[in-house]
């Protein structure tokens, strides 16, 4: 980084993200979406280095390595110290562990944040964005009188629901846990238009856990400038209307999406050549994908069920087939050295020329091809944006997290989405822990992915919105005129 650049800047920003791989990544792209609209914004961006043993970790440090060696303009990144005895996980209390790791850095982020105002002719810090799993950062910014922002990595409608189950949990004196017991309950959420049935509702938060970690949370949320939601206004019409209705104490809510890392897009690396290349020789939208995020596998059952479902449907499949490694780390996936020892004997030699059987998948880069016509996804966000942006349709398979609500908003509010599954889910942080519940049929895959490739008016749809998902991001776009106030705000901190 080029530490003169950085000396002629107006404002500078401190971003930190939570150590995951998707937030991470999402993070580092609006970085780079505000220096280039303004050349007065600087950025330095605090890592915290993921445990060993804990998700992707290694992906996650291959991933801000890579750009470490490359040269950003009006970007740098500072790998925050560990602990010399960091905590465990824990998969019983597993958000609490995260918030409680993530916010065991401030010392050190005092630390730094300290040293950069002592730096003379350095841009003034306008603001620290951080994620939703680092409030206590919020302290740490205020100490110095810097107004903080939220970039939530999730959707418009998600934080909607993490109000109204915050308003929940102060307002009901009966336990507001045993209210989930019924699994015949609807509840009216002003983020969404039709009311939310208890199965969508993320199994994390349905325990007292969750719903302390979601109060907690969203109580320091509160004492935020404002909120950018990696979302657009065309997408989320509604649930971002509803921010309009609340009280004057709420943070503004940026709409700045879909912000997506298409770096490696339109060039094929050497490991991704078969794969590209057999793509190549198929006829356009005649493929399905099915891939699930960075902690999505199944176990031995359920993919020899996929196969069978995939064989019957007929269609060309690409599928990313991941294992679990158990050995007490949590969300930790991998590829299996050889997939026959899970997929059903001579699935991969009746399937030749008809389908392809990968491990980690170049999942964007697959989405652009102009072959692969439906994506059978967990439905992250990351991963729904990155489907709409290329006018992929979706077929729903949720795991964890937010995702049975993001698979509801896309099946039931907006159209964009055949079912598989809304309610499916396994605890991704234990999955030791009495196994998948529910064995997804063979014949609900395969009806699923026929209606996936088959449902015209869904994907009229999902092309219609790819189109408003670019037009937000460009000049006069509604993303666009967000993002330009933003900045305006940024700028108007240290004025």
């Amino acid at each position: 980084m080029n530490q003169k650049k950085m000396a002629n800047t107006t404002a500078e920003l401190v971003f930190i993200p939570a150590a995951g791989l998707g937030h991470i990544m999402s993070t580092i792209e609006i970085a780079k979406v505000l220096v280039n609209r303004d050349q007065r914004l600087s950025i330095t961006v605090l890592v915290i280095k993921p445990l060993s043993g804990f998700g992707s970790g290694s992906e996650i440090t291959n991933y801000v390595e890579s750009l470490t060696s490359k040269a950003m303009e009006r970007i740098r990144f500072m790998e925050l110290p560990q602990d010399e005895t960091p905590p465990k996980p824990d998969p019983k209390a597993p958000l609490t562990f995260l918030n409680d790791y993530m916010n065991s850095h401030c010392k050190y982020v005092r630390n730094i944040v300290g040293e950069m105002m002592k730096q003379p002719g350095s841009g003034r810090i306008a603001g620290f964005v951080i994620d939703l799993f680092c409030t206590g950062m919020i302290d740490v910014a205020s100490e110095f009188g810097i107004p903080t922002y939220i970039f939530f990595t999730s959707n418009a409608a998600f934080l909607g629901f993490n109000l109204y189950m915050k308003t929940l949990y102060d307002t009901r004196n009966q336990d507001h846990v045993a209210e989930f017991s019924n699994s015949d309950a609807e509840f009216l959420i002003t983020s969404f238009v039709n009311p939310v049935p208890t199965k969508v509702i993320p199994e994390l938060f349905r325990t007292k856990e969750g719903l302390d970690f979601l109060r907690s949370s969203h109580q320091k949320m509160k004492e935020a400038k404002g909120i950018m939601v990696n979302t657009f206004l065309e997408l989320e019409t509604h649930a971002i209307e509803s921010f309009s209705s609340l009280d004057n104490n709420f943070p503004t809510v940026y709409p700045v999406g879909p912000v997506l890392n298409l770096d490696g897009v339109g060039t094929v690396k050497p490991k991704d050549r078969d794969i590209m290349s057999w793509l190549d020789g198929q006829q356009p939208s005649t493929v399905v994908l099915l891939c699930f995020g960075s902690a999505g596998s199944f176990d031995e059952i359920q993919v020899k069920v996929i196969a069978h479902a995939l064989e019957r449907s007929g269609h060309y499949f690409v599928w990313s087939l991941r294992r679990r490694h158990r050995q007490e780390q949590m969300m930790n996936v991998g590829d299996y050295e050889d997939p026959r020892v899970v997929l059903p004997e001579g699935f991969l030699e009746r399937t030749v020329g008809v389908g392809k059987v990968i491990g980690w998948a170049p999942q964007a880069a697959l989405l652009a091809h102009r072959a692969i016509g439906g994506f059978v996804s967990h439905c992250g966000w990351n991963s729904v944006l990155e489907s709409l942006w290329f006018g992929v349709p979706l077929a729903t398979w949720p795991m964890y997290a937010e995702q049975q609500l993001n698979a509801f908003g896309l099946v039931v509010e907006s159209g964009l989405a055949v079912e598989i599954k809304l309610d499916y889910t396994f605890n991704v942080f234990n999955p030791d822990d009495g196994g998948d519940t529910v064995i997804v049929t063979a014949a609900e895959i395969e009806r699923g992915i026929r209606q996936l490739m088959d449902n015209t008016q869904v994907r009229g749809k999902v092309k219609e919105m790819s189109r408003k998902s670019r037009a937000a991001v460009e000049k006069g776009g509604s993303s666009f005129i967000s993002i330009g106030h933003l900045i305006n705000e940024f700028l108007s901190n240290i004025s």
